[in-house]
């Protein structure tokens, strides 16, 4: 086991005791900090996220058994060995049930020092593997409380054991990919594969081979036979996510799938049969592109068997608090950083600003104010376009109000990522493609040189 990542603090008010086991940690891989009193000690645990704390019974401005209940308060997930020159069998079971791990005398012996930190390790590293399957199957829950949330639950839960196809609406960020996965997962095809296709992702002419694959020699560069995406779906679930920006040629090819169950490979006269369960999604008018013929009426029909529509984050106020605990407590985790707080003012302006990039931009702001925070996230620590009075003028327009705040939102992360589309859509937590879009529909060009 490499110890080089584990972060020992050794609290002790004698000097020899403390420069010794630092010595004896350091030289096991160790990386080991020091402090005299219960103080220094708090105001480093303050800091970093130890992951063990050697603790003294007796110091000289605390009771070290005491200040166990102020070091699991700060940091919940840190270990404590308590050692003591005056130990007593009623210290040891005060500390046990305090939450201590384990309790040495002095003076201390090497080796049993040893195992019982890399017992507590091994029970540290175990600890934390669980919490991350938990944390993942978190990840994929849909949060929420509110009433138009409580709606999509009640259908999904409904269509999730069935086969229906369905069609999932609602801007961007609103989390219709957690929708799909949710009905896949507690579907009975849950242990077979969920597939998902980024339709806007996927340039036009490469769509068709990326989703019915190809034999070998079918196009100049194809010099083996693939797999495509239908095919590797089989028994399972095939979520087209953004079908709206799929080529006409590919839905029909989509559609003869689900009408018939088969498909051919580009540069093959031969049909296979797939069983797939189709969930698709858009954040677009499906019905105006169907008018405008740019979305076949027949695939639509056989898509939407269930409706699901996704409300954006202003609609479902009341949820906003429980994604911020959330997003809160994961950036924490994931960065080894001390839990924090947010303020009831900071949370407050969270709560009324209008979010249009959704539950996705909340996420990205969230672990923006985590990391550049102090332990509690204030009002002053919000970016200026939340701290700002948001919103939507009586004498104006609900589109071109959005369009604005959409606007602003993109120059600020255009001009942080130096005009940079690849880093700018990592910011704004959307695909290169989205944001090349939505560039193009707002007029957004970087001015020239001398301009």
């Amino acid at each position: 086991m490499s110890s080089e990542k584990y972060n020992i603090l050794i609290v002790d008010d004698e000097k020899n005791i403390r420069r010794t086991l630092s010595m004896i940690l350091s030289s096991e891989g160790f990386l080991a900090d020091e402090a005299a009193t219960a103080r220094e000690a708090t105001e480093k645990i303050r800091k970093t996220p130890y992951d063990l704390i050697l603790l003294d019974v007796k110091l000289p401005d605390d009771d070290g058994i005491r200040l166990i209940d102020d070091i699991k308060a700060i940091n919940p997930s840190a270990y404590i060995i308590m050692i003591s020159g005056h130990a007593n069998i009623q210290n040891a079971v005060e500390a046990i049930k305090k939450g201590a791990y384990d309790f040495f005398e002095k003076p201390l012996d090497r080796e049993r020092v040893l195992i019982s930190i890399n017992h507590c390790i091994e029970k540290k590293n175990l600890c934390e593997e669980l919490a991350a399957l938990k944390e993942m199957k978190r990840d994929e829950e849909i949060i929420g409380r509110s009433e138009k949330i409580l709606e999509v639950l009640e259908i999904i839960k409904k269509v999730s054991p069935t086969n229906a196809r369905v069609f999932i609406t609602g801007e961007s960020g609103t989390g219709k990919e957690l929708v799909a996965k949710y009905i896949h997962q507690n579907s009975k095809r849950k242990q077979f594969p969920f597939i998902k296709v980024n339709c806007a992702a996927i340039p036009s002419e490469l769509i068709e081979s990326e989703l019915f694959g190809y034999e070998k020699g079918a196009f100049s560069g194809a010099n083996d036979s693939k797999k495509g995406l239908v095919e590797l779906a089989d028994r399972g679930t095939l979520f087209l996510d953004e079908i709206a920006d799929m080529s006409l040629a590919a839905q029909a090819k989509i559609l003869r799938v689900i009408q018939t169950g088969e498909f051919s490979r580009l540069g093959s006269e031969r049909f296979q049969s797939v069983d797939i369960r189709v969930i698709a999604a858009t954040n677009k008018d499906i019905r105006r592109l169907i008018s405008e013929e740019k979305f076949r009426e027949d695939l639509f029909f056989r898509l939407n068997v269930v409706s699901v529509n996704m409300p954006p984050l202003r609609e479902r106020r009341d949820d906003i608090p429980l994604f911020v605990e959330r997003f809160i407590e994961n950036v924490c985790r994931e960065n080894g950083l001390i839990k924090k707080r947010i303020s009831e003012n900071a949370l407050k302006k969270l709560v009324e600003y209008n979010w249009p990039g959704n539950v996705r931009e909340l996420k990205n702001v969230i672990e923006s104010l985590v990391i550049l925070s102090e332990e509690i996230i204030d009002e002053k620590d919000l970016p200026d376009f939340i701290s700002e009075k948001d919103e939507y003028s009586p004498s104006g327009s609900l589109k071109k109000t959005k369009e604005d705040v959409e606007r602003k939102m993109i120059l600020d992360a255009l001009e942080k990522s130096d005009w940079i589309i690849a880093k700018a859509a990592r910011i704004l937590g959307v695909e290169r493609t989205t944001l090349h879009k939505r560039l193009k529909a707002l007029g957004i060009k970087r001015a020239k040189q001398g301009e």
